[in-house]
């Protein structure tokens, strides 16, 4: 059986208890000297009235019931009862390209700006799934492990930019590799992948990265970022914009969102395609295909407050200052 205190800090009340013996035992002595000057010994007997024999535990009986007082204070616990539930889960892994394409602007302010808020707001809309994240161009890389941390989630996702990653392409097989690797101990009927790109620059490993997808139970919901009729693609250094993508021609390159592709790789998956153009609706969407196929897991929780004994402590200390009580009616020590 597992015990812990509930209350650490309430420890320090045990020290009251050397100052209360010194002060009782101070007292004591105080009170003998006041008899003693009063009369000569001798005529307590017929001066004072009679002590009981019981009046001499009292102090004892202080003493333990503070210390009993204070052991309720301090909250013994167990925590060893565990509770299976069942509950719908999922392991959410946010996919988001951040290759140079995602620069574009027709959508505005930028694809990457508008994937990056999806992200943030979908989170808003969770409730206990856990999430995580991996960022891709031509490679790929995982910044945050599953979690719930809502909070810190956010703080990652603002400190994306394109240049995180320096070997620019859309490798959505490196992507999902590196899904699978952060999925490893998480049941396959909850891997839940949700896809944030253009499509543009695809390495032509797609159908790989379906393979591979359904080989390990993941589900990909894609979110297409970006117009058909597509945008220039601005190319910027220490944050200043040089000017835009060109051909080998000289020719300003034309970036589009490739819905072809990626309304594949999630249909493809089990799971669905989404136009991440809208900011007020692609984030209630998202959430709907997560939870269209959610996985009932048993989960073993470990109760950190399920056993207080403090209650018994408590009846104990009340029981002994009752008997000093009753045995006392002069609320005194009377040794």
């Amino acid at each position: 059986m597992e015990w812990y205190l509930g209350n650490y800090w309430y420890l320090l009340l045990l020290l009251l208890l050397p100052l209360l013996a010194v002060f009782l035992i101070r007292y004591l002595k105080w009170k003998n000297r006041k008899r003693e000057i009063f009369a000569d010994s001798r005529f307590h007997e017929v001066l004072f009235e009679k002590r009981s024999g019981f009046t001499k535990f009292f102090p004892a009986l202080y003493l333990l019931g503070t210390l009993f007082l204070i052991f309720s204070i301090i909250d013994l616990l167990n925590g060893s009862e565990e509770v299976k539930t069942n509950q719908k889960l999922n392991n959410v892994i946010f996919m988001l390209d951040v290759s140079n394409s995602m620069n574009a602007e027709d959508i505005s302010p930028s694809r990457l700006t508008e994937a990056k808020n999806l992200m943030i707001q979908t989170m808003q809309k969770m409730k206990s799934d856990k999430v995580g994240i991996v960022i891709f161009a031509g490679q790929a890389a995982s910044i945050m492990p599953l979690t719930t941390d809502y909070n810190s989630a956010e703080t990652y996702i603002n400190a994306i930019e394109t240049n995180s990653m320096q070997i620019q392409g859309t490798d959505f097989l490196n992507a999902m590799e590196t899904a699978v690797q952060k999925f490893k101990n998480v049941n396959k009927g909850a891997r839940k992948v949700v896809l944030l790109s253009d499509g543009e620059d695809n390495e032509g490993n797609d159908k790989a990265a379906i393979s591979l997808a359904k080989k390990e139970g993941i589900t990909v919901t894609s979110v297409g970022i970006g117009s058909n009729e597509g945008a220039p693609v601005p190319e910027y250094v220490f944050g200043q914009l040089m000017g835009y993508k060109a051909d080998v021609n000289g020719e300003t390159v034309i970036s589009k969102r490739q819905t072809a592709a990626l309304t594949n790789i999630g249909e493809s998956t089990g799971g669905s395609y989404i136009d991440g153009n809208n900011i007020d609706d692609a984030p209630d969407m998202i959430i709907s295909a997560l939870n269209r196929k959610s996985s009932s897991s048993e989960t073993l929780v470990k109760s950190q407050i399920a056993n207080h004994y403090y209650q018994y402590f408590l009846a104990v200390s009340i029981f002994l200052f009752f008997l000093i009580y009753i045995f006392n009616p002069k609320r005194d020590f009377n040794v």
